[in-house]
């Protein structure tokens, strides 16, 4: 059926407005796409963001609200991003150039074609600092990790996280270099099975320890009177950026995914993978920071002063700290290795889609772009402390542009583009090939027709507000 909405101008593609492109990469089933996807959703958010949020918004309750917002507002977004890159067979760009010849819709495939490339160098940054981590644990340095002050004197020798941030961004760049079913599947393969082995293993020792138990009570049982609004609105906001959404990864996934594999059921899965490895990271931390803490959730703080302080910290005070800390960066390792990829995957697949390059050049070109950025985030802590933008070190910029600002924004058009220009009856068709079903379709119209673009609005302007100091999430 063909769309009365498709703009065939300049466009290869069926008359469904689709383009097949016989040369297109593609996973080789719905097993390499579900464990792909789910390599970019489970990420560093996960580890150091979750469970700070959750220990400061109630614990179960904020647990309950998260997954409720993933089976909708995140089934949602990740169901349009899915369906809108199989069915244009293109990255973003061309995605959102097939459906429309309105330039404002052109401006918002772009809008999700840069987010990755400005992302990815400061995300290797951290890659490194989390290499250096794996490496001094791996040299039996526990309690010198643990040492106050030693964190900040990492970070701000500049040669130091150039040369760990080099090693995270080579290991990225060889595995897009390999191809997607030689690289990204393959690799994924690998590294997500024993991300889950390793979280597990590390959450069993976490809850076992002397005291944990009421760390594991507060974040499992749901009290109401930790309910505040506050807790929906970081709830939303975890959701949003821990499955990978308006990133460019989903569409640019999605063109890769044959058609013979549900977006219903790969879905389902990626949502099953994601809020999982949230709780196990939960589970991970929060009890060991109770035992630690004596039951004070206010040591438990975001980012990375969670992960790269205060967890150290933990793990000395703990018996077998060295084989622990360890396995907890190896894990961590493997959740930025593997998001790392994903985001670089999105770029590298613009630069082939849109000039045409071959995947060495366009991997070289992510290289340099990833190596020009990454260095200016490595020494904004170290030689460069002084030059900031807008009162912000260059990491820190670079999260706030592309976190705070233009994801939901790139978020937004997805949501307009989908309904306005590509419609919901071919969201239904694509959803619905060879058979599969379409399970949750009333509250995907729902959501996408009236709630997430309310849900955006209320992300963008917190994130902005948190940004400016006016609001504390």
């Amino acid at each position: 059926m063909k769309h009365n909405n498709v703009n065939t101008t300049g466009q290869e593609g069926t008359v469904d407005g689709s383009t097949h492109s016989q040369d297109r990469h593609s996973f080789s089933g719905k097993l390499g796409y579900i464990l792909a996807a789910a390599g970019a959703s489970v990420g560093l958010g996960n580890i150091w963001r979750f469970p700070y949020l959750a220990a400061r918004y109630g614990g179960g309750i904020f647990l309950v609200i998260y997954i409720l917002l993933a089976v909708t507002f995140g089934y949602t977004m990740i169901v349009a991003e899915t369906v809108l890159g199989r069915r244009t067979r293109k990255s973003p760009v061309g995605a959102f150039r097939t459906y429309s010849g309105k330039k404002i819709y052109h401006a918002g495939g772009w809008v999700n074609a840069i987010i990755p490339m400005l992302i990815v160098p400061y995300y290797s940054t951290i890659g490194g600092w989390v290499v250096n981590y794996l490496v001094g644990y791996l040299r039996g340095g526990a309690h010198e990790l643990a040492q106050d002050g030693y964190f900040g004197e990492f970070i701000s020798n500049g040669m130091q996280t150039e040369l760990w941030f080099l090693v995270f961004a080579l290991c990225t760049l060889a595995v897009i270099f390999a191809g997607v079913r030689s690289g990204i599947e393959r690799i994924s393969r690998i590294m997500m099975p024993i991300l889950v082995v390793l979280a597990v293993i590390v959450s069993i020792y976490s809850v076992t320890r002397p005291g944990a138990l009421a760390g594991v009570k507060y974040f499992l049982i749901p009290d109401p009177k930790h309910f505040s609004w506050m807790t929906v609105v970081s709830a939303m906001e975890q959701m949003f950026y821990s499955l990978s959404i308006a990133m460019g990864i989903l569409i640019t996934f999605g063109s890769y995914m044959k058609d013979d594999v549900s977006i219903e059921k790969a879905t389902r899965n990626v949502e099953l993978f994601d809020t999982g490895i949230a709780v196990i990271a939960g589970l991970m931390i929060i009890p060991a920071v109770f035992a630690f803490s004596g039951g004070d959730a206010s040591v438990l703080k975001a980012g990375p002063s969670l992960m790269f302080i205060t967890i150290p910290k933990v793990l000395d005070s703990m018996g077998m700290s060295t084989l622990m800390g360890f396995l907890f960066f190896l894990l961590v390792f493997f959740a930025a290795l593997t998001s790392a990829i994903a985001l670089t995957e999105a770029a590298v697949s613009t630069f082939e889609d849109e000039l045409g390059w071959n995947r060495k050049l366009s991997t070289v070109v992510m290289g340099v772009i990833m190596v020009a950025l990454g260095t200016l985030s490595c020494m904004g802590y170290g030689p460069w402390a002084e030059v900031k933008i807008i009162g912000m070190q260059f990491l820190d910029f670079f999260d706030f542009i592309t976190n705070s600002v233009m994801m939901p924004i790139a978020a937004i058009f997805i949501c307009l583009y989908v309904v306005r220009a590509m419609g919901l009856e071919a969201v239904e068709e694509e959803m619905t090939k060879c058979g599969a079903t379409f399970a949750r379709k009333k509250i995907f119209v729902f959501m996408i027709r009236f709630m997430c673009i309310i849900f955006l609005a209320v992300i963008l302007i917190s994130s902005i507000l948190k940004v400016l100091g006016i609001v504390n999430i």
